[in-house]
C-alpha cells in the first residue's frame, strides 16, 4: 500500500472519529443552527409580547430585595444546561421582575420610553453583529455612523466639512474624550511623555459626576478640578469662572478645559455658553459642552436657543438614549478640531487597518477597538421621522414638563424648586421628606421617581424624558403620588 494512500486513509478515519466525538460532546443546539436560531427568535417574540402585556397591566414592578434576588430568580449558573421550556420560563421570570423603563410609571432616570423604529435598528445591529473599527468589518454601517456625526455637527453649528466625531457608550465616555482632547491640545507632548505639570479644569457645582472621575483617569487629578458656583437657577457663573482661572494662573497652574453643561442633572439648567465661550477664547482654553441630558435641543428650531453659542465650543456631546428614546446606549461627540481627535486617539495596528482610507476606519478615532454598532438605531429613527420629527419629540417633552410645572404651581400642597424651561420638575408635597416619598412609591410598586438636591433643598425630581407619554400620564403621576401619600404616609395608623 503506498505511503501516501495510507496517510490519507488514517487522516480520513481520524477526522471521522473527531467528528463523532464532537457530535457526542456538543449537541446541535450548542452550535446555533438555522433551525435553532429561528426557534430562539420565536421564543424572543413570545417574551417580548409577554413583557408588553405586563407593562400595560402593571407599569411598575415591585422590586425584589437584593438579599433575595439570587435565590428567588434562580440566578446561579450550573454545570448542566436547561431544557428549552425551563430556559424560557426562567428568562420570563427574570424579565418580569426587572424595572420597566418604557412605561408611564417610570420617571426615575434621565432616560425612558421606547420607539419602535429605533428598536428595529437596535435588533438588526445585534443580528448583524458588526464591529465598528474598520470598513472591512462594518461595511456601510460605517457610512451610517459618519452621516449621523456629520449631521449632528451641522445642527451644533459646526461646518460639517471641517468637523468630525465619534459614538461612545455613554456621556461619561464622551466627557472623557473631550477632556483628553483638551489636555493634548494644550500640550501635544502629553500622549508620549505624560502629564508633567499641574493642569486645571473647570466645571459647575451642578455638573455630572463623571467630571472628577475623568480628571483622575486622565492623570490630571481630582484635586486640580475647580467647581464653579452657579446662580439660583443652577447655571454656571461666568464671572466666578474667569476670576478662578486668573487666580490659578497666578499660582502657577495651567488651566486647559472648561466643561459646560446643557441640562444639569438635577435642575436641568443650561450654562450660558456664549459667556463661557468668551472666557475660553480670552484664556485660550478648550470649551466642551456636555449635552448628554438635554443637548438634543439642537434638533428643535423652537428650543435650539437654549444652547446658543454651542458653535463656538470646541466639542459638543449628546445622548440619543435620553431625549430621543433610542435604546441604551447611543452617545455622540463632535468637534470642530478633527485633527485633535485623530492625534489623541489614533494608534496604528497593521493587523487591523489593512484596507480603505483613514476616514473609513473609525477605530483610529475611538477609545475602543471592538465597538458595537450604536449608530443604526438612531439612523433608523432619524430616517423614519426626519430632523423635524426628532425635534417634535424633544418639544413634546418640554411641553409635558410645562404641564407638570403648572400642576405644581397651581396646587397649594406643592412647593416648586425648579425653573422653566427644563424637563426636570423639582418639588415637594405636603412637606413629606422626598427620600421617604420616593422610596415608598418604589417599594410599593406604584411609581419610579427619584429625588435630588440643590444647595440646602432636597426634593422630588420628576423628569419628562419619555416622548411616549401624554398629558394624561403626567396627571396620572400626580394622582398616584397623592393617593399613596394620603394612604400610607399621612393617614393616622
Amino acid at each position: 500500500m503506498p505511503k501516501s494512500f495510507s496517510r490519507g486513509l488514517k487522516a480520513y478515519f481520524f477526522c471521522k472519529i473527531k467528528k463523532n466525538k464532537l457530535k457526542r460532546k456538543f449537541p446541535r443546539h450548542f452550535i446555533g443552527t438555522k433551525s435553532m436560531i429561528n426557534k430562539d427568535l420565536a421564543a424572543f417574540e413570545q417574551l417580548a409580547q409577554r413583557l408588553i402585556q405586563a407593562e400595560n397591566e402593571n407599569p411598575v414592578v415591585r422590586p425584589v430585595p437584593p438579599a433575595e434576588v439570587m435565590d428567588k430568580l434562580q440566578l446561579e449558573l450550573d454545570e448542566k444546561g436547561l431544557d428549552e421550556a425551563s430556559w424560557q420560563a426562567q428568562l420570563e421570570e427574570l424579565m418580569l421582575h426587572t424595572p420597566r423603563t418604557a412605561t408611564r410609571g417610570f420617571f426615575n432616570q434621565l432616560f425612558g420610553g421606547r420607539h419602535g423604529k429605533a428598536l428595529v435598528g437596535e435588533l438588526l445591529s445585534v443580528l448583524l453583529n458588526n464591529s465598528m473599527y474598520t470598513y472591512k468589518a462594518g461595511g456601510p454601517m460605517i457610512g451610517v455612523e459618519k452621516e449621523l456625526l456629520q449631521q449632528s455637527a451641522r445642527l451644533v453649528g459646526y461646518d460639517p466639512s471641517h468637523a468630525q466625531g465619534m459614538m461612545a457608550p455613554g456621556g461619561s465616555m464622551t466627557n472623557l474624550m473631550a477632556l483628553l482632547m483638551a489636555r493634548d491640545a494644550y500640550q501635544e507632548s502629553i500622549p508620549q511623555e505624560g502629564v508633567n505639570r499641574k493642569m486645571t479644569l473647570y466645571t459647575s457645582t451642578e455638573s455630572h459626576y463623571s467630571v472628577p472621575k475623568n480628571a483622575a483617569f486622565a492623570g490630571v487629578g481630582r484635586q486640580q478640578l475647580r467647581y464653579i458656583a452657579t446662580n439660583h437657577r443652577g447655571e454656571m457663573d461666568a464671572t466666578a469662572l474667569s476670576e478662578q482661572i486668573k487666580k490659578d494662573r497666578a499660582e502657577g497652574f495651567a488651566p486647559f478645559l472648561i466643561n459646560a453643561t446643557a441640562g444639569t442633572t438635577v435642575l436641568g439648567a443650561f450654562d450660558p455658553l456664549n459667556e463661557l465661550a468668551d472666557v475660553a477664547e480670552a484664556e485660550n482654553m478648550w470649551l466642551h459642552v456636555d449635552g448628554a441630558y438635554c443637548g438634543a435641543v439642537i434638533f428643535s428650531d423652537k428650543l435650539r436657543y437654549l444652547v446658543q453659542g454651542a458653535e463656538r465650543a470646541d466639542s459638543f456631546s449628546y445622548n440619543a438614549h435620553k431625549m430621543l428614546s433610542v435604546p441604551l446606549s447611543a452617545s455622540l461627540i463632535v468637534t470642530r478640531h478633527p485633527r485633535q481627535l485623530y492625534d489623541t486617539f489614533a494608534n496604528d495596528a497593521e493587523y487591523l487597518y489593512q484596507t480603505d482610507s483613514e476616514g473609513w476606519n473609525p477605530g483610529k478615532l475611538s477609545m475602543q477597538c471592538g465597538r458595537r454598532n450604536d449608530a443604526l438605531k438612531l439612523w433608523s429613527l432619524w430616517k423614519a421621522l426626519g430632523r423635524e420629527g426628532l425635534g417634535g419629540m424633544v418639544e413634546h417633552q418640554f411641553h409635558l414638563a410645562d404641564v407638570a410645572r403648572n400642576y405644581v404651581e397651581n396646587n397649594a400642597d406643592y412647593t416648586l424648586y425648579s425653573f422653566a424651561p427644563s424637563v426636570g420638575i423639582c418639588f415637594n408635597y405636603k412637606d413629606i421628606p422626598a427620600e421617604r416619598l420616593c422610596n415608598g412609591l418604589y417599594e410599593a410598586g406604584e411609581l419610579m421617581v427619584g429625588y435630588g438636591q440643590f444647595r440646602d433643598d432636597v426634593f422630588v425630581r420628576l423628569v419628562t424624558v419619555n416622548a411616549g407619554n401624554s398629558e394624561a400620564d403626567i396627571h396620572h403621576f400626580f394622582q398616584k403620588l397623592e393617593a399613596y401619600a394620603e394612604k400610607e404616609l399621612l393617614a393616622p395608623h
